[in-house]
């Protein structure tokens, strides 16, 4: 599904799901195009609602990844792309973190702009709750599948905060130090994601025990 937003002083941006990922094509006046890929598996599936827009962050870091105009083109078009989005980033984190499906929480699919929305900032800088029940094996397994996909060297302080992190699993601050690697990462991230979905597991606010 694609929709096309226009903005008479921002420019007009084109945004589509295209399997995992979300493609987005803005031009922005006497600038050149731009384009960008976010992988579903990064978002979180409730978005941010301003006063005119709408955002889905970073699970991890709270970051906005794409933003969107409210109501634009048109309403029908606005939500039935927004619904899907939430719907795919639920269904691709799923799938690469290997969790059970589970049935769609109330209101996921529910109208997001007919509605006024609640304005509410307070929380919005807040990390992701740290997992309790950390795998070693598990940590290990994504440390192989990064060195076998990726370039070690791009990703080395993740590499090695998960190392740490796999000889002692309950630390605190070790789980600190792979939240902030995975931060630095910037537009790696999905690609981190996609070969060792285990990495958006540990980082999740999940509750102890759920079943990846």
């Amino acid at each position: 599904m694609k929709i096309i937003q226009r903005h008479f002083l921002r420019g007009s941006q084109e945004l589509e799901v295209i399997d995992d990922y979300v493609r987005i094509r803005s031009k922005a006046p006497f600038k050149p195009a731009e384009e960008l890929t976010v992988m579903l598996t990064v978002l979180n599936p409730e978005p941010r609602i301003s006063r005119s827009s709408l955002s889905f962050t970073s699970r991890v870091n709270g970051d906005a990844l794409i933003t969107l105009q409210l109501g634009k083109p048109d309403t029908e078009a606005f939500n039935a792309f927004v619904a899907l989005v939430k719907r795919r980033a639920v269904e691709e984190y799923q799938a690469f973190a290997g969790l059970r499906p589970v049935r769609q929480p109330a209101g996921l699919e529910a109208n997001v702009y007919d509605e006024p929305p609640d304005f509410d900032d307070e929380g919005e800088d807040k990390p992701a709750k740290l997992r309790s029940d950390l795998d070693a094996e598990r940590i290990d397994e994504a440390i192989r599948m990064l060195r076998t996909y990726l370039s070690a060297e791009d990703i080395q302080p993740l590499l090695s905060a998960l190392e740490a992190l796999s000889a002692n699993p309950g630390s605190a601050g070790l789980q600190s130090q792979v939240v902030y690697a995975f931060n630095e990462l910037g537009p790696r991230q999905g690609a981190v994601l996609t070969y060792a979905p285990y990495v958006g597991v540990l980082l999740s606010d999940g509750p102890a025990g759920a079943p990846y």
